[in-house]
């Protein structure tokens, strides 16, 4: 990783732990020595949005899982992320969510499940941060390391996804437009978030493959989908598991280590494999601590 790189997304953990503050462009300029005009640039090739835009959307996404996980006033949750007042709030959240706050946390979550609501908001504010950075290229390789196989028997999953054809290349580019797509919708619609973000591969090829990233949700979605967003239900079942832990460049490496670990357990693939981002890079800079699930269900 070139040290800019590694200084940005210093910066953006600090951004994030400290949404509650100023940090207009002006003062993550003063925190990281560099012109605005600089960061600005640096920060939207980084995240494909500006400074301002990042920090509005996730102090948004945050509060409004608040909304629904807590019981607090809406002024109370205003202050806690970083509004200057209930009014600047509420026009800004309704302007995203196209709904008030209030009318957002009557709604509620399109679910009746004990305890829903608070994995909800975790998820939600969790991976609010990193929607545009999860595999994003840092032209870096660390030696492999030995990877911790198991089967285990996975629930059914449910889940809203967009699907692309890409070549490899191309997967963080495709990844950084469909994420903040569905995870914008899933919150939007008030349907409850089960986990972090993944992306699945039902198709690989040398070439090119086709990818389908998307949140999982706890129940189907009851709402009708936007063009382009589609339900998934992968069935429940026997899956390989690993986490891979490092850069995204190396998770080849990791997929690799399963197929050759089935074929010495005598075990085939049932179904596509699919990633899952265990580690928000907006939260967490330093890549050797990343951490991302790697399932492929077997037969």
């Amino acid at each position: 990783m070139s040290p800019r790189t590694r200084e940005l997304l210093h910066l953006l953990a600090v951004v994030n732990a400290r949404l509650s503050e100023d940090v207009s462009l002006g003062t993550l300029a003063g925190w990281a020595h560099r012109s605005r005009f600089d960061l600005h640039r640096r920060l939207r090739q980084l995240t494909g949005e500006t400074p301002k835009a990042y920090a509005m959307r996730v102090r948004l996404a945050r509060a409004a899982g608040e909304l629904v996980a807590s019981g607090r006033p809406v002024s109370v949750i205003a202050a806690r992320h970083g509004f200057r007042s209930h009014e600047v709030f509420s026009r800004a959240f309704t302007r995203h969510f196209g709904r008030s706050p209030r009318s957002y946390r009557v709604r509620g979550l399109h679910v009746d499940v004990p305890g829903a609501a608070a994995v909800h908001a975790l998820a939600a504010g969790s991976a609010a941060p990193c929607l545009g950075l999860y595999r994003v290229s840092l032209t870096e390789r660390k030696a492999a390391v030995s990877l911790d196989v198991s089967v285990r028997e996975l629930p059914t999953i449910h889940a809203l996804m967009m699907r692309r054809r890409v070549t490899r290349d191309e997967i963080a580019t495709a990844l950084g437009e469909i994420l903040p797509t569905v995870f914008e919708f899933v919150q939007r619609e008030g349907l409850a978030i089960a986990g972090p973000p993944f992306a699945r591969y039902p198709e690989m090829g040398m070439g090119s493959l086709v990818i389908e990233g998307g949140i999982t949700i706890v129940e189907p979605a009851s709402v009708e989908l936007p063009e382009g967003v589609e339900a998934i239900e992968i069935p429940a079942g026997r899956a390989a598991t690993a986490i891979h832990r490092g850069p995204y460049e190396t998770l080849q490496e990791s997929y690799q280590g399963i197929e050759k670990w089935m074929r010495e357990q005598g075990l085939s693939a049932a179904g596509a494999p699919w990633e899952t981002y265990l580690t928000d890079p907006g939260e967490q800079p330093d890549p050797a601590l990343w951490e991302t699930e790697i399932v492929q269900p077997v037969r």
